[in-house]
């Protein structure tokens, strides 16, 4: 499949410039109560929807909401918690093996540093970017199956694996939407420029746009 047609600089900043506007504060759909619920959420939301994580994790942060509770509840106990979540099994042994390197290594909290937390169980480059953006501020892009979508389909970063997806948006998403560009790209994605048929008639950055294939009103 070739790469769409690149999207010019001045056509980024008008679409970013769009979402801004339509949605000055986005924020994660997750649900969570501290930089660990939160760590663990995501964990959790591989391969899932983050309505099924908030469905199973609502009464679990409730009371536990640290590494040395979750550590108490045990890996059979979290299973309970979220058996309705695909992979669930090994997603909860992770989950303990984290908090228990987390404990051990970090004195409980969560690092404020890229490599710290991709050495974590079952955290990754993608999770460990949505940690540092939201948890510490950072101007970083994680690259979901949405924003790969999107950069290709857009001409907003086209690449041919994540990791070059990210890199292109790093490089041309405006400094001033860094920011935020991760959660307006997934939220985008996520329902307007969704997989199967896009809803390009109700899109706000449809003009900009470099997907010939763009669907009409039915």
């Amino acid at each position: 499949m070739p790469l769409a047609t690149k999207m010019k600089k001045a056509e980024i900043e008008e679409f970013f410039a769009r979402l801004s506007k339509a949605l000055p504060e986005p924020k994660t759909e997750l649900e969570y109560k501290n930089p660990y619920t939160l760590l663990v959420a995501v964990v959790l939301s591989a391969q899932a929807t983050d309505k099924g994580v908030n469905k199973a994790t609502e009464k679990l942060f409730k009371t536990v909401d640290t590494p040395q509770k979750m550590l108490k509840l045990g890996e059979a106990g979290l299973v309970q918690h979220i058996k309705t979540i695909g992979l669930y099994r090994g997603k909860a042994k992770n989950v303990i093996a984290l908090s228990h390197l987390l404990v051990e290594k970090h004195g409980g909290e969560v690092p404020h540093d890229r490599a710290a937390l991709e050495a974590l169980p079952g955290v990754g480059r993608k999770t460990a970017n949505v940690v540092l953006n939201i948890v510490f501020g950072e101007p970083t892009i994680a690259v979901d199956t949405h924003i790969f979508r999107i950069g290709n389909r857009t001409g907003l970063a086209p690449g041919k694996t994540p990791l070059e997806v990210e890199q292109k948006l790093m490089k041309v998403v405006p400094q001033a939407y860094m920011m935020h560009a991760h959660h307006w790209l997934i939220l985008h994605g996520r329902y307007t420029c969704v997989a199967r048929k896009p809803l390009c008639p109700q899109c706000i950055v449809r003009d900009l746009c470099k997907f010939k294939a763009k669907t009409t009103a039915t």
